[in-house]
């Protein structure tokens, strides 16, 4: 069978399949804990639940528009305005099928092949796919000073006449690292001198840990002209615990967002007009359910920490925002995928490998689920990993034996 060089060269999401993985085994009846996971367990806002009711019983669900029906914008332009002190217009807005088909139609509006696009390590797994199926080159830094957080200089030494945009996730997937205000100031600033797109990826921007504040890009935009190049990409997925909701949206200047609703039209049209009244719903509604949500992440982060500093070799910064945490496991093997199938083989424990973010050596752990899965989760990962480990371990009514050096 033939099938395209930019399909052969293309990975599955790792995180998808993980998801699909824990699926199967729990079918199976499997004690499965999946600490992998980017979603969180609360429930979606009672006020995007009623939207979508009220218009689900309506019976009116028609084709939307192809960059999201005026209601879900001005909403958006409600939140821009509150959250980022910036007032748009809806011509300055597309809604899309989640802030990943955000992302990927700002690619390909601003991409030409062989064009790179920056973007500090770790990142998120999609970013080097996504750049190549626009037949971009990704070109990922990793701190030159070997902490999560980067440096100006870090990007600038990777700029080329190539380069076309950079995007900076910031609290970063899936480090949870908060990035300092001095260097989002000196990254808009920069690409503003250079001319390079620079799309903020903010989807976690409201998770955010021991009292810091997000910090708004467009503080430090000089130009807030519409021959901007500044790219914004928000959601309701992560803030609000919509994932299967796969609403997103992205802010920039007016003939971008022109040129990304011809793309977006011609692949899946406006998405799904029951899923924006909900994401309406959520937007407008109460906000105490992000507040709510914060705080057990939080708390969760703290358990989480404070278990893995007590396994012997694992080294683990404390994450900032989000709800992962990114950890050193190399004491335990170089190889990171083979040490999560390792854990998932043994214990029945998902991870994220960190090679999948760029980073060898480490595992990716979420604390967005129950604390009991945390604390059993971590306690099944350092029986397996600790040869001081009693050599029997019970998982329900079954005996695990360790048969393993």
């Amino acid at each position: 069978m033939s099938i395209s060089q930019i399909a052969k060269s293309i990975k599955p999401s790792p995180t998808l399949a993980l998801n699909e993985k824990a699926a199967i085994l729990r079918e199976k009846g499997e004690p499965v804990i999946h600490l992998g996971g980017g979603e969180p367990k609360s429930r979606a806002p009672l006020d995007a639940l009623i939207a979508a009711a009220a218009h689900l019983s309506t019976g009116e669900i028609r084709y939307a528009p192809a960059d999201g029906i005026p209601e879900l914008k001005k909403a958006i332009i409600r939140y821009t305005e509150e959250h980022y002190r910036r007032l748009v217009a809806p011509e300055n807005i597309i809604a899309s099928s989640g802030a990943k088909q955000a992302i990927m139609v700002a690619l390909q509006t601003i991409l030409n092949p062989q064009e790179e696009v920056i973007f500090p390590a770790p990142y998120w797994v999609s970013y080097p796919d996504m750049i190549k199926l626009c037949q971009g080159i990704p070109v990922p830094v990793l701190p030159a000073d070997g902490t999560f957080y980067p440096r100006l200089q870090d990007i600038e030494r990777r700029v080329t006449s190539y380069t076309k945009a950079i995007i900076i996730n910031s609290p970063n997937n899936p480090s949870g690292a908060a990035y300092a205000e001095e260097f989002i100031a000196d990254i808009v600033a920069f690409c503003e001198k250079r001319d390079i797109y620079l799309i903020m990826d903010d989807i976690y921007h409201q998770l955010i840990f021991d009292g810091r504040k997000a910090i708004n890009c467009y503080k430090y935009a000089k130009d807030l002209s519409e021959n901007s190049k500044l790219i914004l990409i928000n959601g309701v997925s992560k803030l609000y615990a919509m994932t299967g909701f796969r609403i997103g949206w992205a802010v920039a200047n007016k003939k971008l967002i022109e040129a990304m609703t011809n793309i977006q039209g011609h692949q899946t049209s406006g998405p799904s007009v029951l899923l924006q009244k909900a994401a309406v719903g959520a937007l407008n509604g109460v906000q105490s359910c992000v507040e709510s949500l914060r705080m057990t992440l939080e708390n969760n982060r703290n358990v989480m920490i404070a278990r893995l500093r007590g396994l012997n070799g694992v080294k683990v910064r404390q994450p900032d925002g989000t709800f992962y945490c990114f950890a050193d496991f190399s004491a335990y093997g170089k190889d990171s995928n083979t040490l999560s199938s390792f854990l998932v083989d043994k214990v029945l424990v998902l991870t994220v490998p960190g090679a999948e973010f760029g980073m060898e050596g480490y595992l990716r752990l979420s604390y967005c689920g129950g604390l009991k899965d945390i604390t059993e989760g971590l306690e099944r990962i350092k029986w397996a990993l600790d040869p001081d480990s009693p050599n029997e371990l019970y998982l329900g009514n079954r005996k695990l034996v360790r048969d393993w050096a």
